[in-house]
């Protein structure tokens, strides 16, 4: 029996009530947007020096299948949040965009790593028992007039399987590892204060109050942060209810946004996350697909109906998709922070990944493309091109009530080997199907929680690199 239900799912409907009733001052809906910027861009503090596009998009493929890892863990039927194991070893690879919050009053400014899969809000905290380097002041509880500690009474608090909070002596902790136990813990207080966003390029800005998130005060094996002391913690996005989304539904109109630039572009550009109002107007043109909550997972599940290349639709047995109970597979979700396409490999008995890429295969060719050697970065199917070659096959994902259309040229990953050379951007799942980044190139992508059935997904083809901050 399928476990998918419609979003929201009960237990996140009381945490929202409890939400608005205890903690949170609505006021009228807002927007503002976030700047996201990616870790291989020089703005990021992350940034690892002057890469070649090979190997950013080496780095690229290697932070999907570290995604493809991590998923495989979180598919165990034994596994909690508070298992070792729980986070793949190499976790630290899916930290891929970085942003500049502002947290207190007065407001304090701190980078945090966005985890668009991750839940939990935290930083380094003052006053500190053992924390790594930081190049700038730690976000001090003491200094800020709007801090204070979450109660032992706040659900969160109530422990139970699969919780990161607990109530020790009176107090709400957390405790959160990653790499099976490689970074982190980062232990400490769980808290409520503002936090402080821009709105436009201007310097404006808009101050949210009493968001629940993480007093690090205990930090251990976060060497990746130490090295050059700029990153102050972590931001998450997903569906749970502590994520920096979920807290701020009623105050951002219950909507996100996000437009990914094209990867072939030299320099890697910031992107931005739009909450609320602004987000650009929705055209008459736009598609509209149902997101599903999962048990126990937060990720935006879609369901996916089957997979064309070009004209050829391949027609999926029904159900290959979905997400079974004790099954083999976690369906099909959207995540930006996944780079690169995943296919499961045995997704309810269907290997969708070979099948896909078979498709690929017989379309170039039957165009008689030269086919490269090797794998390149464990992409299977790389074709060498001339010069101008712009005969790239279209893929739609056949979403509930809408297909999601690539044009040619987003489909692929380019190279240049002696010569222009492109691979199908899709890499072999492990328990699960996810739609990556190289498959959102110049989409605009909408979550929209405002309607009584729940929330959907809408999309539409856009020029990203457009994208300014107004």
């Amino acid at each position: 029996m399928a476990v998918i239900q419609k979003y929201c799912s009960p237990v996140l409907f009381v945490f929202l009530f409890l939400f608005s009733e205890l903690h949170f001052s609505f006021s009228k809906p807002s927007g503002f947007s976030l700047k996201l910027i990616p870790r291989d861009s020089p703005e990021s503090p992350l940034y690892p020096g002057n890469l070649t596009q090979l190997e950013r998009l080496q780095r690229l493929v290697r932070f999907s299948k570290a995604k493809d890892n991590y998923l495989k863990l979180l598919s165990s039927p034994n596994a909690t949040i508070l298992d070792p194991d729980f986070f793949a070893n190499v976790a630290r690879d899916l930290f891929y965009y970085v942003a500049q919050i502002q947290i207190g009053t007065p407001p304090v400014t701190m980078l945090l790593v966005v985890d668009t899969g991750g839940n939990m809000i935290w930083t380094q905290c003052e006053p500190c028992i053992n924390c790594y380097r930081q190049a700038y002041p730690r976000y001090d509880s003491r200094a800020s007039s709007t801090y204070r500690k979450l109660p032992c009474d706040h659900p969160f608090c109530s422990g139970g399987p699969g919780t990161l909070y607990s109530c020790v002596n009176g107090e709400c902790i957390f405790s959160l590892s990653y790499g099976g136990g490689t970074s982190g813990p980062a232990k400490g207080f769980a808290s409520l204060d503002s936090f402080t966003f821009p709105t436009d390029a201007n310097d404006n800005v808009i101050t949210l109050e009493n968001i629940i998130f993480g007093c690090a005060v205990d930090n251990q094996n976060f060497d990746q942060f130490a090295r050059n002391g700029l990153i102050a913690g972590i931001a998450g996005l997903n569906l749970s209810p502590d994520s920096l989304f979920v807290q701020l539904l009623d105050q951002i109109d219950r909507r996100f946004s996000y437009c990914v630039i094209p990867f072939s572009r030299t320099i890697v550009a910031p992107t931005f996350l739009r909450f609320g109002n602004d987000i650009p107007p929705v055209p008459e043109n736009v598609k509209t697909t149902p997101v599903y909550a999962v048990t126990g997972m937060y990720y935006h599940f879609l369901q996916l109906e089957d997979i064309s290349v070009g004209s050829l639709r391949l027609n999926f047995p029904p159900g290959t998709f979905q997400v079974r109970q004790g099954g083999n597979t976690l369906g099909f979700f959207i995540d930006s922070g996944a780079p690169i396409t995943l296919l499961d490999t045995d997704s309810n008995g269907v290997n969708t990944f070979q099948v896909v890429l078979d498709a690929f295969r017989t379309y170039y060719d039957s165009l008689r493309l030269e086919r490269f050697p090797e794998e390149i970065d464990t992409l299977k199917l790389c074709y060498r091109v001339n010069q101008g070659f712009n005969n790239f096959v279209s893929m739609t994902y056949h979403l509930q009530g809408a297909d999601y259309v690539l044009d040619g040229k987003y489909v692929n990953v380019l190279y240049d080997r002696n010569g222009p050379v492109f691979c199908p951007g899709i890499l072999p799942g492990q328990w699960a199907s996810v739609l990556g980044a190289v498959h959102q190139q110049n989409m605009r992508i909408i979550h929209d929680a405002r309607g009584s059935q729940g929330q959907v997904l809408q999309f539409y083809n856009e020029d990203c690199a457009a994208e300014v901050l107004n």
